[in-house]
């Protein structure tokens, strides 16, 4: 049996490795459009913040890894799959024929329509090779404009203030992180930052970036424009899905999957950020781009694939935590909540506290806080065991803060007393 994975992430990394425990003598190929070895994109703040070198990136710790496993690593991007002849038609010309496919393809940073935005200078920062480009330049003293404020932009903002680089964040939402925070957490995070002197505008839009000698020039609707060194483009990721054009695989805002993860074309599969499978949650498909996520779906994916569909995928809570020059935040499931549901809110601002709780019924199904890291496997775990909190509910709604007595009364039948 010949096992073909297009994509060298979280996904397609521990697919290929699932595989190989479960058929040992399987022919295993990642193909994969960057050069070098597996790597992780939640390592490059570290290697800017050059905590770690290009090797503390890589997946797996023995640079002879997938040697040892058997697994082949192809250095090629995938133009396009031909699903009835099961082949793959690669950039330089080859091609690869396959028995069961995965894809694994991941996701690809959005370029926004402004005008200069292909300058030398501006760079997203999605790849290894982006991480150096930004090295080279966010040094001390260096202006920096981050243009995006969404979970993945903001996860390198520690990294480059610590490189000593001025730091301005433009973001055309209301808030920073809008998908993660509402607007109370998002004040406390941003009251924050500006504290420790990054320079934040929202509700605005980056018209232009023009060369200006050595430096960059960028024009912002209704403010002064901002001269840098640097400009870093994370305004959102889309899922990389353009190459399956006429394969026949059924797509939306992702590759859609049934609960085995497998596409509308028999042996295909998909699993990743490229994925739209069943949500935990909601009665709908949804792409899910966290790396526990891809690493869960590659394993379910790679032991379907070798034993033809015995694992049901059900679903995960959207999660997401975030350390912002040494202010925790995160956020877990339907943080905005549902039609029709209650919630709960408590906030501090003085003391950069705040916590948001969504029910539905007398269930948790989403929650977000700021300033309160011992409470996220709580959230996390009230969510996905869907617990029913009887009369913790009026409590919770009446003092969000006792949460982990709620989980502790609910799941292990211990009362706090008050």
């Amino acid at each position: 049996m010949k096992y073909v994975i297009i994509g060298a992430g979280p996904a397609g990394v521990t697919a290929a490795e699932e595989i190989r425990r479960q058929d040992p003598a399987a022919a295993i190929i990642i193909v994969c459009d960057e050069p070098g070895p597996p790597y992780s994109r939640m390592a490059l703040p570290y290697l800017i913040k050059k905590k770690i070198q290009e090797s503390g990136t890589h997946f797996r710790v023995s640079e002879t890894h997938f040697d040892d496993l058997g697994i082949e690593l192809v250095n090629a991007k995938v133009d396009s799959i031909g699903t009835a002849e099961k082949r793959l038609a690669l950039s330089d010309g080859t091609g690869l024929d396959y028995d069961k496919l995965l894809i694994a393809s991941g996701g690809q940073p959005l370029k926004p329509p402004i005008e200069g935005i292909d300058l030398a200078g501006v760079h997203p920062c999605w790849t290894l090779e982006d991480a150096r480009n930004i090295t080279a330049r966010a040094v001390q003293d260096s202006s920096v404009v981050l243009i995006g404020a969404g979970f993945i932009s903001t996860t390198i903002v520690e990294a480059l203030v610590d490189c000593g680089a001025k730091l301005t964040i433009v973001e055309m939402e209301d808030r920073l992180i809008p998908r993660m925070m509402g607007k109370e957490g998002s004040d406390i995070i941003r009251k924050w930052c500006e504290k420790k002197g990054v320079a934040i505008t929202t509700s605005a839009r980056v018209e232009r970036i023009t060369a200006a000698g050595d430096k960059l020039s960028v024009a912002i609707a209704g403010h002064d424009a901002v001269t840098a060194d640097l400009v870093i483009s994370a305004t959102g990721v889309a899922p990389n899905t353009g190459f399956l054009e006429g394969s026949g695989i059924d797509t939306d805002a992702g590759v859609l999957v049934d609960e085995y993860l497998t596409t509308s074309v028999p042996d295909v599969y998909a699993a990743g950020d490229v994925a739209q499978a069943p949500d935990f949650l909601l009665d709908e498909k949804t792409v899910m781009a966290i790396q526990p996520v891809a690493v869960e779906q590659g394993r379910v994916a790679g032991i379907n694939m070798v034993k033809d569909n015995v694992l049901c995928w059900r679903g995960s809570v959207n999660m997401n935590v975030l350390d912002m020059l040494g202010l925790v935040s995160c956020s877990f499931g339907l943080v905005e909540g549902v039609d029709g549901g209650d919630s709960a809110q408590q906030y501090h601002p003085e003391h950069n506290k705040f916590i948001n709780l969504q029910f539905n019924d007398n269930h948790l199904v989403g929650a977000s806080s700021v300033g309160y890291s011992e409470h996220m496997g709580v959230f996390q775990g009230l969510i996905q065991s869907r617990v029913d909190l009887g009369e913790w509910k009026d409590r919770l709604k009446q003092d969000p803060g006792k949460i982990m007595d709620a989980w502790l009364d609910c799941t292990w039948g211990y009362i706090p007393s008050d």
